[in-house]
């Protein structure tokens, strides 16, 4: 995932757990306009500890992958 999209994902999870932004952002100790920005992608920096509060708070954390290069992905990379 890239970083300019993390924002539209945390909006996506946020409604399918049936939350508000107030009711995440005050789960995860931010000002429900600080998560809003992040979900617009209006935020210029935020912590990576930030992030995995928000994810921790959804459910989630943070993974790695590899990126796909050209021809056929390995099964792994599926």
């Amino acid at each position: 995932m890239k970083l300019d999209e993390i924002g539209m994902k945390i909006k996506l999870l946020r409604k399918e757990k049936g939350l508000t932004q107030k009711q995440l952002a005050e789960i995860a100790g931010l000002s429900r306009v600080t998560l809003g920005k992040l979900e617009r992608g209006q935020i210029g920096s935020i912590t990576l500890k930030t992030i995995d509060i928000i994810l921790d708070a959804l459910g989630y954390e943070l993974d790695f992958k590899r990126k796909m290069g050209f021809g056929l992905p390995s099964l792994d990379e599926l």
